[in-house]
């Protein structure tokens, strides 16, 4: 069973202007997310999905294969669904959605995402590591509580679950998790979860893997004990990045 890596990459970003293409050690930062998807070695073929000629002229720069897509998607997955879509691409039946501001996405959050789809146990993955104290009440960053079976519940950026007694505090962070932004998909799942009109949790917490959760659609999460690097949404992200590259870079695996 192959798999495809789609990297989708929009120009539409107010917290960072022109994210795709502002330099994280001397690269654009679609193609710094590129090499390391290339990198970590688990999918048969990577492409970088955008509707921006700006973007696509740097990636065909780096020798990077591109799909253009529609300025309309209202999410990542629906650009990796139109990119699946496509005849060149329809040979592939699990897809993997790498977002294009993860330069550290990390190899046991990509592999255990895939894995669980590629395997059968789910028809979505994704993946998710401990959370820190300091991150339960930061929006930012998205947080995540599984049933015994693995799949996801509920994502949200709220502090979850709800601590009503002070005194159960260790088993609550025992059991909500920092939410790593990768998505997998078997092919059938991917075209069912587009299908699906947005969902108003998808809209109030904006969060697109709300709606195929809301549908009753499964989503296994991959646990990983990896250290989360923030993937890089503001100037101070891409400031903290270039600075700390060298150490961030050094002896990833």
């Amino acid at each position: 069973m192959t798999i495809l890596a789609v990297i989708p990459a929009r120009m539409a970003a107010t917290r960072l202007p022109g994210k795709p293409l502002r330099f994280l050690a001397g690269e654009p930062l679609v193609i710094r997310v590129w090499q390391r998807v290339i990198g970590l070695g688990i999918a048969d073929a990577c492409v970088i999905a955008t509707d921006s000629e700006a973007v696509a002229a740097a990636a065909r720069k780096a020798g990077a294969s591109v799909a253009m897509t529609s300025e309309r998607h209202p999410s990542g997955t629906d650009r990796v669904a139109e990119v699946a879509s496509q005849p060149e691409y329809r040979g592939f039946q699990t897809i993997v959605n790498v977002q294009g501001d993860e330069p550290f996405v990390g190899f046991d959050a990509l592999r255990g995402a895939t894995d669980l789809v590629a395997g059968g146990q789910f028809p979505l993955g994704t993946a998710a590591a401990p959370l820190s104290s300091d991150s339960l009440n930061r929006p930012d960053v998205v947080k995540v509580v599984c049933g015994d079976d693995g799949g996801a519940l509920y994502f949200s950026r709220a502090p979850i679950p709800y601590l009503r007694d002070a005194a159960d505090a260790t088993e609550r962070n025992a059991t909500v998790r920092q939410h790593v932004g990768v998505y997998a998909y078997s092919r059938a799942a991917l075209a069912a979860w587009v299908a699906l009109p947005i969902h108003p949790l998808e809209r109030i917490e904006r969060l697109e893997q709300l709606r195929p959760l809301a549908a009753g659609m499964r989503m296994g999460v991959a646990l990983t004990t990896a250290e989360v690097h923030r993937g890089i949404d503001t100037e101070e992200d891409l400031a903290l990045a270039n600075a700390n590259w060298t150490a961030l870079t050094a002896g990833r695996s």
